[in-house]
Order: C-alpha cells, then sequence, then structure tokens
C-alpha cells in the first residue's frame, strides 16, 4: 500500500477510534455522533499530510513530527472552536489524542508504507 493511501486509512481508522472514546465522558454523550464525525475527519487530513510527508521524505523523524504537528494543530483549532455542553473547552482531551493519533501515523506511513516511486539519495 503507498504511504498517502496508507496514512490515509490509519488516520481514519484512528480517528474514528479517537472520536469514539468521547464516550466515556457522559456529558458530550449527546453530541457524541459529531464529535465523532469531527475526529474522523481530522484523522483523515492528518493521515494525508503526514502520507504525503512520508512520501516526500525518507525521514522517519520528519514524518513523525509533521504528522504531529498537523494533528496538533487541527486538534487545537477543534478545540478552540467547539465548547462543550456545559461551556467549558477541553483542550487537553482534544489536543493530546490528536498529536498521538498524527505521531502514529507518520510513523505508520513512513515505516509500513510502499514508496510510490524510487526516492534520489
Amino acid at each position: 500500500m503507498s504511504k498517502l493511501l496508507l496514512g490515509l486509512v490509519v488516520g481514519g481508522v484512528l480517528g474514528l477510534i479517537d472520536g469514539a472514546t468521547a464516550w466515556f465522558s457522559p456529558e458530550v454523550r449527546p453530541i457524541l455522533l459529531s464529535i465523532v464525525i469531527a475526529s474522523t475527519g481530522k484523522g483523515l487530513i492528518t493521515g494525508i499530510v503526514a502520507g504525503w510527508i512520508a512520501r516526500r521524505t525518507n525521514s522517519l523523524s520528519m514524518a513523525i513530527v509533521g504528522g504531529l504537528l498537523v494533528g496538533l494543530a487541527l486538534s487545537y483549532a477543534a478545540a478552540a472552536v467547539s465548547p462543550g455542553p456545559d461551556g467549558t473547552y477541553y483542550y487537553w482531551e482534544i489536543m493530546l489524542p490528536g498529536a498521538a493519533l498524527g505521531a502514529i501515523v507518520g510513523f505508520a506511513s513512513q515505516r509500513f508504507g510502499r514508496a510510490s516511486h524510487p526516492v534520489r539519495p
């Protein structure tokens, strides 16, 4: 599987799992579907970018850091614009899993993805 496609698949699956874990917070259960959809979207976007970085470079650390930064930025944006039902913002609860998702997707894309064309030295 190509690095870009692998990033997309892993990002989507991890984003879906990330959103589904919101069920463990009873105060956000009424908006669980929107959380799952938004988390899956963030995971897909992070996966595309991390896969693109993995395809363009042959550096594991660049793919991990790139995925981490994209996941962190998208999670920050999601946390900043969406207060919970009680009016509080959940930065820690949203940004930490988003950053971890990005790092994992970057690692998986670089380590397990197949290069679509040989990388020049």
